[in-house]
């Protein structure tokens, strides 16, 4: 029986020894987090970036969770709390992020719009047409494309902005950061390299995509992209776009149509149907779906996913 006794009590011992050790380990890895520094993105092509570059040697916050739309998105007052906590707050810019309007940083701040070439694109006659029946209203898409981050060299420019910025805030870790941006802008130039080579013989130049967000890719590229709503996801498209659309999907031979994982595909299968070819999505990359997040997606692996759909839609050698 003593023997017994003496059995449980050195159990208790023991689990009252691994609960100190395992609370002392809980202890010291929030000591480490709260030593490092947060750093907030707005969009996941800057997380990525930051990802690679920064590694765990910071606490970084994806201020647009992953499967949320980019466009519609509003942060809660407890996310903006935790901006303002953040040594560095990243955003996109170029009308992205409207919630960004009369926010009062108290810490340093990049506008990554700021620093990398924009595209100027023209509305369509539906889009001015629309900009007039409502008056007043100003719309983040019209005149300038926002997804810059297509434009690989516009990726490199960011690599560089955020490199420098993680250097100031942990200069420590300065040869660290700069051997992985390296790593990183090689990647890119590696992907663009991919883009130039798979879309240089195609026998169709167009893509049909609902939303026209891939204008970057098309200048690059040298293909064109016809678009069901133009350049603002949110757009109606009128009766006469989608039979202009359909004309064109036939008259082209094009087989393959497209639409984002983040907007209505109904419009967008409608004409698929009537023209009778298929209908795949296209990632503009403004943000990832949580099934991609899932799988730990990165820019490069969708950008090579959409190159590889653009290459068949466009049946390029």
């Amino acid at each position: 029986m003593r023997d017994f006794r003496n059995i449980i009590f050195v159990s208790m011992v023991l689990v009252f020894i691994l609960q100190m050790v395992l609370m002392k380990e809980d202890a010291k890895k929030e000591a480490q987090l709260a030593a490092k520094p947060m750093i907030a993105l707005s969009t996941f092509s800057l997380y990525d970036i930051a990802s690679h570059i920064a590694r765990d040697s910071v606490e970084l916050v994806m201020i647009l969770p992953f499967g949320v739309d980019a466009h519609s998105f509003e942060p809660t007052p407890k996310l903006m709390a935790k901006i303002q906590k953040s040594s560095l707050v990243v955003y996109s810019g170029a009308g992205l992020e409207p919630w960004i309007e009369g926010f009062e940083f108290k810490q340093d701040v990049i506008n990554m719009s700021k620093h990398v070439n924009l595209r100027e694109l023209i509305p369509t006659e539906d889009e001015h047409h629309d900009h007039h029946a409502h008056d007043g209203e100003a719309c983040s898409h019209t005149g300038v494309d926002p997804h810059y981050w297509l434009d690989i060299a516009n990726m490199i420019k960011a690599t560089e902005i955020i490199r420098d910025a993680l250097i100031k805030i942990l200069p420590v870790n300065k040869e660290i950061y700069e051997n992985n941006a390296i790593a990183y802008i090689a990647k890119l130039n590696s992907l663009d390299k991919e883009y130039k080579k798979e879309i240089s013989e195609c026998k169709i130049d167009t893509i049909v995509v609902n939303h026209n967000a891939f204008s970057y890719l098309s200048h690059n590229y040298g293909f064109k992209v016809e678009a069901l709503s133009g350049l603002s996801p949110e757009a109606q498209p009128s009766a006469k776009q989608m039979i202009k659309l359909v004309k064109h999907v036939k008259e082209h031979n094009i087989k393959t149509i497209f639409f984002e994982s983040f907007v209505s595909d109904k419009a967008i299968k409608s004409i698929a149907t009537e023209a009778k070819v298929s209908v795949d999505v296209l990632q503009p990359l403004g943000n990832i779906t949580d099934d991609e997040a899932k799988k730990s997606l990165t820019y490069e692996d969708i950008m090579r996913q959409n190159l590889q759909k653009i290459s068949k839609a466009l049946q390029c050698n």
